[in-house]
């Protein structure tokens, strides 16, 4: 009789914690990255009233007889299922769809956590606004020139200087593509003004010097002489400006200043471009074509041997034999296309904006973009085996494994969508059915100790 007594009181005990952990779900149905919990039962040990018996020649065998003594919780897991994705605006609101977590520090320790509603604070850190903890990943490096992440590397905090400086960078590239019309007629000895103006086509293009100032580089195209695919191009730097032009051009990089502005280019008889010629003779025939141009920088300090300083650029024409982003000489319309360079003024990092996969891009207000940082995601072999830290947070247990940390897609882990929040997994529909078998098993149980105790009852009163 006490057995069936103890039998219910495990069930009420444990269907209690059942509804411990449905009530904790739907508290957190709208709580961002929350995973929902589940919780599973077993029998407990039985008592053997009788053992089993083997067959015999005269009789078969015998099972066990055996009364069970309750139940007990076997495990209450976490369940990682992807919640559905809700969009918020927030460029700093992060969504993981796939496996992975984003990873948090605070210290020396680490967490790992599905809620990516992240924020700046005062000093341009990436971190959860309402527990301060700061978010994990790469700063980018600045190698050759070019920006690099080693996501090999140890993961470190992630820093936007919203609002920092990208300071003025001089034009060492420009790049033309224009189409000199084939039909063109050649300047005659007596040309006059207005025989230059019809014959000359010319194209423009802003360049930059080391102080981010705006210089306007012309390059005006006229016929050689005696030359049907030849053409002779000037380049004068700000044309507009009253003064001695001090543009020169040289097609052979490092010889001396030879004090010309003046280059020749060639044609094949297909029209693509063949090679080019400075005023000193020296000729490139062969692979990309580039003249370099070189100017007086107004207003700078003189160097050590009082020369005005002067600025380099490398003019691209093209490749031998190409048509595409290459100057060419075909009986159509002249097109200006002077398509590119990489100068640029000082700007102001404004806003920025995260990829799919984590990395960073900073958009300044001189309109270039910067390669800033790429947030790092941790991945587990068993995350059910992570404990739950609060704050929606999960630690390292001795059963989730260490962290696999790489960027977005490697080892398995999913993509990184910003503007979005991933919401809780809990379905309030299966939450409320389990409730009510819950409240049936509770209260199933509460019966079996009432009918019990009535036994009791019955027992106590055989006497009278």
């Amino acid at each position: 009789m006490m057995r069936s007594l103890y039998a219910g009181v495990s069930g009420l005990q444990n269907h209690q914690v059942r509804m411990d952990v449905l009530g904790n779900n739907i508290a957190n149905v709208n709580t961002v990255g929350f995973k929902k919990g589940r919780v599973n039962f077993q029998d407990m040990l039985s008592q053997t009233m009788q053992g089993a018996a083997k067959p015999t020649d005269e009789v078969g065998g015998v099972n066990p007889k055996q009364i069970g003594l309750g139940m007990t919780i076997a495990t209450i897991d976490t369940i990682h299922t992807q919640g559905s994705l809700q969009t918020t605006g927030v460029m700093t609101d992060l969504a993981i769809q796939g496996n992975g977590f984003f990873v948090l520090r605070a210290g020396e320790k680490e967490f790992y956590t599905r809620a990516g509603n992240f924020g700046i604070d005062e000093n341009g850190l990436l971190v959860n606004p309402a527990t301060g903890l700061r978010v994990q990943g790469w700063q980018a490096r600045q190698i050759g020139g070019e920006p690099f992440i080693a996501t090999a590397a140890d993961v470190e905090d992630l820093v936007i200087p919203v609002g920092s400086k990208d300071p003025a960078s001089a034009t060492s590239e420009a790049y033309l593509a224009c189409n000199l019309d084939k039909r063109t007629e050649e300047l005659p000895a007596d040309a006059t003004e207005a025989d230059i103006v019809e014959r000359t086509w010319f194209t423009d293009q802003k360049i930059y010097d080391s102080f981010g100032n705006t210089h306007t580089m012309r390059v005006n195209f006229t016929k050689v002489v005696g030359a049907p695919n030849s053409w002779t191009a000037t380049v004068l730097v700000d044309p507009d400006e009253t003064g001695a032009d001090t543009t020169n051009v040289l097609a052979e990089v490092g010889a001396e200043n030879n004090g010309s502005n003046q280059f020749i280019i060639n044609f094949s008889n297909l029209g693509t471009i063949e090679s080019v010629t400075d005023a000193q003779g020296d000729l490139l025939n062969e692979g990309a074509l580039q003249v370099q141009v070189s100017f007086d920088v107004p207003n700078a300090n003189p160097d050590a041997e009082g020369n005005v300083l002067r600025q380099t650029f490398n003019l691209n024409l093209g490749t031998v034999g190409e048509t595409t982003n290459t100057v060419t000489q075909f009986a159509d319309k002249s097109s200006t296309k002077a398509y590119k360079q990489n100068g640029y003024t000082m700007g102001y990092l404004e806003s920025f904006k995260i990829d799919q996969s984590g990395k960073i891009t900073g958009v300044y207000s001189n309109g270039t973009n910067r390669l800033l940082g790429q947030v790092a995601l941790a991945g587990f072999t068993n995350p059910g085996g992570l404990e739950k830290a609060g704050d929606s947070t999960y630690v390292v247990s001795n059963n989730s494994g260490d962290p696999n940390i790489s960027e977005s897609g490697v080892a398995g882990k999913g993509k990184l969508i910003a503007g979005t929040l991933e919401m809780s997994n809990v379905d309030l529909a299966e939450q409320f059915t389990d409730m009510i078998v819950t409240q049936r098993g509770f209260q199933a149980n509460s019966k079996t100790i009432q009918t019990s105790d009535q036994m009791l009852q019955e027992l106590l009163t055989l006497k009278r």
